[in-house]
């Protein structure tokens, strides 16, 4: 019985074992930086998210929203959470040089992807779980057909925006096509306030605490999403 347990525990020790070896990044795996408000009250969500994206094979930092971004170094993509304070967020991240991810919807003006009216340009729905997709094939609407995708597992808040004229736009809230729940902008495409893309920009729809809630269709959008940022 003792050798059955023996062999039992080696087992379950190599399953572990090949489990992480298997998630674990590789030195020449795509650097990330999510940008999170570190120790507030949503700071679990971006935990759950670098967890994700790690296992995904990728190498993920956190910092916190204190971080002055001229001092970024070393890294493929910035993901700005929507759990930072964007009044704590130091200038510069507008102008960053590299692709550039957010669901932080009281940001996004002064990242120049919206205008900066709140309520007309940028906002949220408290109460959805549904996007309609517009761009089916485009490789940001990861093969998803176009019309209604559920993406919440359950109704929960979403961000939106009005984006610029150089904006791709993949998906808007079901019902209402004025409010953008996913778009992109290419390197050097036009923002708002005829600005010009420094490297990509993307805008998801999340909320606070709603990566744990997104169903198999939303985590496929995230993914592709964070693929096409990281695409050269």
């Amino acid at each position: 019985m003792q050798k059955v347990r023996f062999m039992c525990a080696s087992v379950i020790g190599a399953v572990c074992l090949l489990i992480s070896l298997c998630t674990q990044a590789k030195p020449n795996a795509p650097h990330i930086t999510l940008i999170s408000q570190v120790n507030g009250p949503s700071y679990k969500t971006d935990l759950a998210i670098q967890s994700h994206l790690q296992a995904e094979g990728y190498q993920v930092q956190i910092l916190d929203q204190s971080q002055d971004p001229k001092q970024i170094k070393n890294t493929d993509l910035v993901i700005l959470s929507s759990t930072v304070g964007s009044k704590n967020l130091k200038s510069g991240w507008r102008y960053l040089s590299i692709p550039l991810m957010t669901w932080e919807s009281d940001y996004v003006d002064d990242l120049a992807m919206t205008g900066n009216r709140t309520g007309t340009d940028f906002g949220e729905v408290e109460k959805t779980r549904y996007l309609w997709l517009v761009n089916a094939p485009h490789e940001l609407s990861a093969q998803l057909p176009a019309g209604t995708a559920n993406v919440y597992s359950k109704q929960e808040s979403m961000n939106w925006g009005k984006p610029g004229l150089g904006a791709t736009i993949i998906a808007t809230v079901y019902g209402e096509p004025e409010k953008v729940a996913i778009w992109g902008y290419e390197k050097g495409a036009t923002m708002d306030y005829e600005s010009l893309a420094p490297a990509k920009r993307l805008m998801f729809f999340l909320h606070n605490d709603t990566f744990t809630l997104l169903s198999n269709d939303g985590l496929k959008l995230f993914d592709r999403s964070v693929e096409w940022l990281l695409k050269p």
